[in-house]
């Protein structure tokens, strides 16, 4: 294995992950920001170069300061020849099976993959499914018109992070807390705000370079405040050459037809969100 540090191979990384989208969208997500900035502080691993076979983002070691922190140790597989992608993952310094941690990806392989590795390593392993839709007429979308009223466009900030944490599907405890947080201070989000300046609607981004969290409190839900809030978010997105992509769970019928309408598309891959805990760390 490989740890590619050479901004100039990271590019030629780019470019290549651009041109398998969108299959490869995660990792390409991930290998943008490292690109323009890298607000997550990630690295990139691959089971050879140039020519590779599979390809893992990571946290880099540093920055992990909390063993069970399964959503700061964010990692994104992508393989050409599953057999490659399986002997990455099982190399000891590519994942390590000590700490929690979260894998995400779209094939098939990579659950299967896992699930095996964990079983045998004695890991919990949760896993999400989900449906990934993408936006396959960027230009187009983020052209649209913004309007907002009565309410104000803005963006969060770190403050309103313990109420984002009330609502998010994995949230509700100090880890997510602090996941939030960074996702708030570190990429773009949009939030819609009342006359008071209290969030009403918002949607934030990841360090995948995917649309997550779109939330209305009850009361401004069916007037068109969570289309507006993603239309401006992907226009950040966009400027960026992000691909504009997100995930909805398969039996959400209300926020894949809301998504359809916007023009997303759904795609023929599981989005897979795998959890690992060690046992002695539950």
């Amino acid at each position: 294995m490989l740890i590619l540090s050479c901004s100039s191979k990271l590019q030629l990384l780019e470019n290549v992950l651009r041109k398998g989208l969108p299959e490869t969208v995660l990792v390409c997500g991930a290998v943008m920001h490292i690109n323009r900035g890298n607000p997550a502080q990630h690295e990139v691993v691959v089971d050879s170069w140039p020519e590779f076979k599979a390809v893992l983002t990571r946290p880099r070691k540093e920055i992990l300061k909390d063993k069970k922190d399964y959503y700061t140790n964010l990692h994104a597989a992508f393989y050409r020849e599953e057999e490659a992608c399986r002997t990455l993952l099982e190399n000891k310094d590519a994942v390590d099976w000590d700490t929690a941690f979260q894998l995400q990806g779209l094939q098939d392989g990579i659950y299967d993959t896992m699930k095996v590795m964990a079983e045998a390593r004695n890991v919990h392993m949760k896993s999400h499914f989900y449906q990934a839709l993408l936006h396959p007429d960027a230009d187009t979308f983020c052209q649209n018109e913004l309007r907002s009223e009565p309410l104000f466009f803005g963006t969060l900030n770190s403050s309103y992070a313990a109420v984002l944490n009330d609502t998010y599907e994995f949230g509700r405890n100090n880890w997510s807390l602090r996941y939030l947080r960074r996702l708030i201070e570190d990429f773009p989000n949009v939030c819609l705000r009342d006359q008071y300046g209290q969030p009403v609607a918002w949607s934030l981004s990841d360090a995948l370079g995917c649309l997550t969290h779109g939330y209305a409190i009850p009361e401004y839900r069916g007037k068109g405040h969570m289309r507006t809030v993603i239309t401006a978010l992907s226009q950040k997105l966009h400027d960026q050459d992000f691909a504009l992509y997100t995930r909805v769970k398969p039996e959400n019928k209300v926020s894949k037809q809301a998504l359809s309408n916007l023009g997303f598309h759904i795609l023929p891959f599981t989005k897979y969100i795998l959890f690992f805990i060690p046992n002695d760390l539950e």
